[in-house]
């Protein structure tokens, strides 16, 4: 890097810290001023400002606080206290931050569940949020019927649009008969900035999902320092096509755009088709994205749309080095802003000058500021290394090791923070102790990073069984639940298998089975559809004898993952999940070449 790129960094570097660190300190200095005085505030001042749009429904800044309202007097006249919990299953839609928006008025608390879930995977999600209500959108009352009989019984069911079946209430039709007016100071639930406001899913690197808390604090923290991430105006307008119950859709885009006042445009889903016609149409001037997006729209037909449009920059994580640039270049992006952030750690990592590749850096001057640090990993033990004197120690540059960051519970420092999830002791798992002097405590990413001489951070990979594929971070000890469920499956050793030029890991499931004759695949077929999201059911499938086990019984994983789905490396039966005939079927050499060379979308 040359003299004038490396002061042009440190520039981008000391006025993006500068900012952020400004304001998300100020949100601690106002303590009584939670998510709900912040968006009435903007609901004043902009009040016939377009605030969302969406396909379903779209409103103002003055039209979205009456929304809100609406739901926060339907949740007290539930009898819903403070910090009781409503959980919020719907598709991407306007009317989705209305809702969670208005729980959160009320005192309560919004978890964000996962669209894509079902059966037991679905109950799971409402019980560990502990939920007294759940909301449906009409089109996922299946999913929702597919799982009540693992439900609470005491758990509410609300259906939101029309449906034609069941006896649900339909909250919408409620909605039409309680007033949107600003909320009486009878009505206002005295609240602060340390009280919940939701909860977010993440897998986390083991086990099944967990709710990881989201305080007021957090919630502003993040908004703000998004809006000086994107640099963000009043009149700028972002696109947004992920999953509004993951953070970096929901809350880091559209949070950047509530800050300051600007506009959301909400997709549905993604769609490269799409894609490039919607930012035009839509005047937008930012989108957000993962790396998975990113490389299905270069994968794309070129388009006159794609170069046609008005944008100033773009924000998200995973845009792989190796196409960063052709990404970039091909689309005529003037900024991309990389980032790495934990849904609940207190990791923040951002990428201010574009650096291809990196997820974010720190330079030398602040790493006293922003204590965040790599440390030494043995990959066979999946643990960092402890070393004689009983301390961890930093990796050197170019050194892999696991990224974690100090905890800091001093008002002072908010960034240093760790609010962890429902689950005290899923949280507790999450921090290292004694990490470099005696009594200091560290929460574990769960990642695999190297930073290099300058300070910026690569990301290698994820620690442990968590896998990421389609976007989504797939638990196999979840997935392991599902299939050992089945009926003639012994066990089940779960795993994620790369495909050339394919992003992620696509599933892997080794099945020992009782009963080899009882075993019907289109039967195991559709217990996967009936228990798992899409992005969680095995792609591939290994029939083997037995299970091969270490002297510890754990389940052995190295060589099942170098062999992945070649049939000419394993004398066992391998079996593919063609979606296209809806059915498994047996991997040949012809067809693992397909498989190899671009023949299957995936």
């Amino acid at each position: 890097m040359g003299i004038i790129a490396r002061l042009k960094s440190e520039w981008a570097y000391l006025h993006g810290l500068r900012r952020a660190l400004q304001q998300t300190s100020a949100v601690e200095r106002t303590p009584h001023i939670t998510m709900r005085e912040m968006a009435e505030t903007v609901a004043a001042v902009h009040p016939d400002k377009m605030a969302l749009i969406s396909q379903q429904e779209s409103y103002t800044y003055g039209e979205l606080d009456r929304r809100a309202n609406q739901y926060a007097r339907w949740a007290l006249a539930q009898g819903l206290k403070k910090g009781d919990c409503v959980a919020l299953f719907m598709l991407n839609r306007a009317e989705y931050i209305a809702a969670w928006l208005g729980i959160v008025k009320a005192g309560c608390v919004a978890a964000l569940l996962n669209n894509s879930l079902n059966g037991r995977s679905l109950a799971h999600c409402v019980r560990i949020a502990s939920a007294q209500v759940l909301i449906a959108d009409a089109s996922l009352m299946p999913a929702v019927d597919s799982a009540r009989d693992f439900f609470d019984v005491r758990l509410k069911v609300l259906c939101y649009g029309d449906k034609r079946r069941g006896h649900d209430p339909r909250l919408d039709l409620i909605l039409q008969e309680i007033s949107g007016d600003a909320l009486t100071s009878a009505e206002r639930v005295p609240l602060t900035i340390a009280d919940r406001a939701i909860f977010v899913y993440t897998s986390g690197t083991t086990g099944l999902p967990k709710a990881a808390n989201i305080r007021h604090s957090r919630l502003l923290r993040i908004m703000a320092g998004f809006s000086v991430v994107t640099n963000a105006k009043p009149d700028d307008r972002m696109y947004v096509t992920l999953p509004l119950y993951h953070a970096t859709g929901g809350i880091c885009a559209v949070g950047a755009m509530l800050w300051v006042g600007g506009c959301t445009v909400i997709a549905e889903k993604f769609s490269a088709r799409q894609f490039w016609s919607d930012i035009v149409t839509q005047k937008c001037t930012q989108f957000v994205y993962v790396g998975e997006m990113c490389r299905y729209l270069l994968a794309a037909p070129t388009s006159l749309n794609e170069t046609a449009h008005h944008l100033r920059s773009c924000f998200g994580n995973g845009l792989r080095g190796d196409i960063f640039e052709a990404f970039r270049d091909r689309f005529c992006i003037p900024k991309i802003t990389e980032f790495y952030a934990a849904t609940e750690g207190n990791i923040s990592l951002v990428n201010f000058d574009s650096m291809p590749g990196a997820v974010g850096r720190i330079p030398a001057w602040a790493k006293n500021k922003l204590r965040v640090r790599i440390i030494e990993f043995d990959i066979e033990s999946e643990q960092p290394i402890r070393s004689a004197d009983g301390f961890f120690q930093e990796c050197a540059n170019g050194e892999t090791g696991e990224v974690i960051g100090e905890i800091v519970n001093d008002p002072k420092v908010p960034i240093g923070s760790f609010d962890g999830y429902a689950d005290q002791a899923a949280t507790e798992k999450k921090i290292l102790r004694d990490v470099f002097k005696k009594g200091d405590a560290w929460f574990r990413s769960g990642d695999l990073m190297k930073r290099d001489a300058l300070g910026y951070f690569y990301f290698v990979d994820r620690i442990g069984d968590t896998f990421r594929w389609k976007g989504q971070n797939v638990s196999t000890g979840e997935v392991s639940a599902v299939i050992t469920a089945f009926p003639s499956v012994e066990d089940a050793n779960v795993y994620g298998v790369t495909i050339p030029h394919v992003d992620g890991r696509a599933g892997m499931a080794a099945l020992s089975l009782s009963d080899p004759a009882k075993f019907k695949l289109e039967n195991f077929r559709q217990h996967l559809i009936e228990n798992l999201p899409d992005y969680a059911r095995p792609l591939f499938l290994r029939i083997q004898d037995h299970m091969d086990l270490t002297g510890t019984f754990k389940q052995r994983k190295v060589d099942l993952v170098s062999q992945g789905f070649d049939p000419a490396k394993t004398p066992e039966s391998l079996w593919f999940n063609d979606n296209a005939k809806a059915e498994f079927v047996r991997i040949d050499a012809a067809i693992f070449e397909k498989l190899c060379t671009g023949g299957y979308r995936f």
